[in-house]
């Protein structure tokens, strides 16, 4: 397995400190509002990621934090006129309710920053000792030039840092570039006590204290979004290597930004977006299955032609896989070794396809969780996969028909590890015909009726006039198939 590493810049080879055990981390929210569409991208982008290594057969120990402390979050409650703890309760409860709902899985721990604040406080003490923190009026500051390695992470040079930084005037940092390690505490504002008098931990110094506290020292891989590398993740990196002398993390993996109809999203532009006002007028597997067709690593552009067009393709798999869980219902027994001799020609083909799809499959997921490459050759597969299992006439001899069994045990696999089909491949393709009639003002009975009446045109072998009534309702976007149980209509988006 390979990984991009944007430490190194490039993609290396996996290979975990322990080798069946797998320690990650990935910034969560603060907690102070709604989650927009922008962190569902990394969370989805960090579930599959959690999901594949278990998978792989790794023993995973997933931490994702919650910031419960922060300016954000006190504005917030001096606004509202409660404490800062009802606002990141609330919101952590919202939180939660969104990532239900978008599938993703519940991390190994998920610790607060307000859990650890007397941990935050020895962390800082130690660097104090060492040198590269300071006292100054209540706060304490991180000593960036004393580090030698700072920039390794964002590629930047602290020269053209310290030369590109803004003073304030009544800075009380040695150096623009330091940041907070401790923060003292306004009138009125939430305080712990420490060293330094009442006061609050900085943003950059929890994640260290969490990940270290519940991964060790170093660790396999850190993660978020790319708007994290600087200066939150090489402020980590900084104060967590000067705390221990040990590398802090071997892999670092950022997910790429999300636009909105290739902009920017902003409150300002109008077009920013909390996950449950996009959960309105789409499903969150069809949201899933839009990232999903992005590699992670890349910007990805959210608007109303990309998620269709993500929809279209769900549905056609869902087709696919409704149809095949049709055959296998109630079989689960698989087999060993398949005997293709008694086969026929293109059922055989069908069978050295699958052995190179899978194959191709993983091939992908483990050059850097490439998801995108991945479904691609899911949709390659399931193109000849529909030649076969959608003929009038299939034959479904024992050994094809354990082969289907094993496609099917596949695709159980593939929902695990992508985390889709939160509804089943048929109860998703029934609530998109009822929506699609909604919106359409389509009668169901509309429907029914021309089936029925296009049967007996072809009992009485008037097939001018059912093909007639066929195209009538392709017109309206109704796709009819005979299929072995009868005429079944679908939607055509």
């Amino acid at each position: 397995m390979y990984i991009y590493n944007t430490l190194s810049g490039k993609k290396e080879e996996f290979k975990p400190i322990k080798s069946n055990k797998v320690g990650m981390y990935a910034c969560g929210v603060t907690v102070y509002d709604f989650c927009h569409i922008g962190h569902a991208r990394s969370f989805i982008v960090f579930d599959v990621i959690y999901r594949y290594l278990i998978y792989k057969g790794y023993d995973v120990t997933f931490v994702r934090n919650f910031t419960d402390i922060d300016d954000k979050i006190i504005k917030r409650a001096n606004e509202e006129g409660v404490t800062f703890d009802k606002i990141s309760e609330r919101f952590i409860d919202e939180f939660n309710k969104d990532v239900d709902r978008l599938n993703v899985k519940k991390p190994t721990y998920e610790p607060k920053a307000t859990e650890h604040i007397n941990e935050m406080i020895d962390f800082i003490k130690v660097l104090i000792d060492k040198g590269f923190a300071y006292k100054s009026g209540g706060d304490v500051f991180y000593r960036v030039e004393k580090f030698n390695g700072y920039g390794k992470l964002s590629k930047k040079n602290i020269n053209d840092l310290i030369s590109g930084a803004r003073i304030e005037i009544d800075d009380k940092k040695e150096n623009p570039l330091d940041f907070a390690l401790w923060k003292k505490s306004k009138d009125n504002e939430p305080a712990w006590d420490s060293p330094w008098g009442g006061g609050r931990p900085g943003w950059h110094i929890e994640c260290s204290v969490m990940s270290m506290k519940y991964l060790g020292d170093t660790f396999d891989i850190h993660g978020g979004g790319k708007d994290l590398i600087f200066p939150h993740h090489e402020n980590e990196i900084a104060q967590s290597e000067a705390y221990t002398g040990k590398v802090f993390a071997n892999y670092w993996i950022h997910n790429g930004f999300l636009n909105i109809d290739k902009e920017k999203m902003s409150k300002s532009l109008g077009n920013f977006f909390t996950i449950r006002e996009i959960l309105e007028t789409t499903t969150p597997d069809i949201l899933r299955f839009f990232f999903l067709n992005s590699h992670y690593h890349k910007p990805i552009d959210f608007s109303k032609e990309n998620v269709f067009n993500a929809k279209k393709g769900f549905l056609r798999l869902c087709y696919t896989l409704a149809r095949l869980y049709e055959i296998v219902e109630g079989k689960d027994k698989s087999k060993e070794n398949i005997d293709i001799k008694g086969l026929s020609k293109s059922q055989k083909k069908l069978v050295k396809k699958f052995e190179e799809f899978k194959n191709n499959f993983f091939e992908a997921m483990d050059d850097d969780f490439n998801t995108a490459k991945a479904i691609g050759f899911v949709f390659d597969f399931i193109t000849e996969l529909n030649k076969i299992i959608n003929t009038p006439n299939l034959q479904l001899k024992d050994d094809f028909l354990f082969f289907l069994i094993d496609v099917k045990n596949f695709f159980v696999d593939f929902s695990e590890v992508t985390g889709l089909f939160s509804l089943s491949p048929n109860d998703f393709i029934e609530k998109e015909k009822k929506q699609f009639l909604k919106e359409n003002n389509i009668d169901l009975n509309f429907i029914n009726n021309k089936i029925i009446l296009r049967e007996k045109l072809r009992n009485e072998k008037k097939w001018d006039e059912a093909d007639l009534i066929r195209d009538e309702l392709l017109k309206i976007g109704i796709f009819l198939e005979d299929s072995p149980k009868g005429t079944i209509w679908k939607i055509l988006l």
